[in-house]
């Protein structure tokens, strides 16, 4: 039997203060002797919270991007080509983080081929919904006849998956690497949508290694009727795993994003006639959902723009299954009432907010009010779980609350105030809803140096974590 004894613990924000017996990985009930052998670790007052969980990560992307080039700040193509270009490496040389919706001058092939003649370019935007190469590049793809080397939506995604990838071993070893990053920030679990076998990527590098985080393995809507012939089911755990891995829901696209206007919106984007990409139709949603469900595997829907939220809800009306709906960035008013429905959770990234702000000024003018309307979401019922999308936003929970309880990330005033969480909403939407130390419960749990609730709102974002448990186990310690 194991045993871990936290003593001066602050059990919650602004609780008491005490000691908190951990017995075989559980949280034992308070007044349980301690058994004999047990380790004792002075928390010296800090705060003892749920673990917290990122439940919307694209895992690989996110070990990959902790390596890439880094284009958030390039202001305009040719910026971006002039931080590709003294970045060159070996093979292929891959940027990440552009954002073009404002950008002064047109990304091209033919940009990035007179920068670097014949070297293979592959510039990855900050959403993942565009991909921007160099003929050589496109030639490794199969897509050397592309004319403009800017590919987006699905055209994207299987540009990207056929890049060539570094040897499985080291990228299963970058994957760790993060997890483990994660952990350090108090993260015990998150739920991955990389475009991959996630159940059999997962599997592995659990028999590999040992964990730091949970994992949730999503599964591909390409990969659908193969899970559904392997019987995997959302919630099930993964044979092999030790309690760590668990059968996600299937992501399916109803629409593309904001920065590439492909967002799918009731009215048009400014001086264009296009409300963006509806990138399924209504019925085949409700079919694919209906397949889905009737094997036991929950959709996971992506909605942005606010017509594919209406969309997706009418799906879920339809079919009346449980599941999520990722991003929920744009929600008309009548629509935030059908967010109530029970077991439909709204998937958010807060870091969205303050990140797209000023593009969605631009492109959602006098519809912001309506946007990352997290406030209105959780007044009308719905059941708010938050993640990063990373590598579109840092995989650190903290951010997300922060963004969530402020409404801004930099030293301008709140955007859309009023659509601000209180504390401890924010909490609860980074725990997967969970906001007590429950006894007979596992003890996945975070220790931050001072208490969130004393913390002032600027300084949330950058909070000492002091521990993390998983089970019981430590996978960060500073104490």
């Amino acid at each position: 039997m194991s045993s871990l004894l936290l003593r001066d613990a602050r059990t919650g924000p602004g609780g008491p203060v005490g000691d908190i017996l951990i017995v075989d990985g559980l949280i034992a009930e308070p007044g349980t002797q301690p058994p004999p052998g047990t380790e004792t670790v002075d928390v010296h007052g800090g705060t003892v919270l749920p673990g917290l969980w990122d439940t919307h990560v694209h895992a690989v992307q996110w070990a990959q991007t902790r390596r890439r080039v880094d284009l958030s700040g390039a202001t305009s193509a040719r910026h971006a080509v002039d931080l590709m270009t003294a970045n060159l490496s070996s093979g292929v040389t891959v940027g990440f983080g552009f954002r073009d919706a404002m950008w002064p001058d047109t990304p091209g092939k033919s940009l990035l081929e007179a920068a670097a003649p014949g070297a293979a370019l592959a510039l990855m935007s900050q959403d993942l919904h565009t991909v921007w190469l160099s003929p050589a590049a496109l030639t490794l793809v199969g897509r050397g006849d592309h004319p403009t080397g800017v590919l987006r939506e699905q055209e994207c995604y299987a540009a990207v998956t056929a890049l060539p990838r570094p040897p499985e071993e080291e990228l299963d070893r970058w994957v760790a690497e993060a997890a483990t990053a994660a952990a350090a920030r108090g993260v015990v679990g998150i739920q991955d949508f990389e475009m991959a076998d996630n159940v059999t990527d997962w599997t592995r590098r659990a028999r590999t290694r040992l964990l730091d985080v949970r994992v949730v393995c999503s599964i591909p809507r390409n990969r659908l009727e193969e899970a559904i012939g392997r019987g995997l089911r959302t919630g099930d755990p993964v044979p092999g795993s030790g309690g760590l891995l668990e059968v996600g829901p299937v992501k399916i696209f109803t629409d593309g994003s904001l920065n590439t206007k492909t967002a799918y919106c009731e009215h048009p984007y400014p001086g264009t006639t296009s409300r963006g990409s509806l990138e399924i139709a209504p019925a085949e949603l409700r079919t694919l959902m209906a397949l889905a469900t009737a094997h036991g595997v929950h959709p996971a829907v992506h909605a942005i723009g606010d017509l594919a939220v209406t969309i997706t809800l009418d799906a879920f009306e339809t079919v009346g299954c449980p599941g999520r709906i990722e991003h929920v960035q744009l929600v008309a008013p009548a629509d935030l009432p059908r967010f109530r429905r029970p077991h439909l959770v709204a998937s958010v990234q807060p870091a969205h907010a303050p990140d797209d702000r000023d593009i969605a000024d631009t492109y959602w003018k006098d519809r912001t009010h309506h946007a990352y309307p997290y406030a209105a979401l959780s007044a009308a019922g719905a059941t708010l779980e938050f993640g990063s999308d990373a590598p579109v936003a840092p995989l650190d929970p903290w951010d997300a609350i922060a963004s969530a309880v402020t409404r801004t990330d930099d030293t301008r005033s709140p955007w859309h105030p009023d659509q601000s969480l209180p504390l401890s909403t924010a909490l609860a939407a980074s725990s997967r809803g969970r906001t007590t130390l429950t006894p007979g419960t596992p003890a996945d749990l975070v220790i931050t140096a001072d208490d969130p609730a004393t913390v002032p709102d600027g300084k949330l974002r950058t909070i000492e974590v002091t521990g993390t448990l998983l089970a019981g186990r430590w996978t960060h310690r500073l104490l």
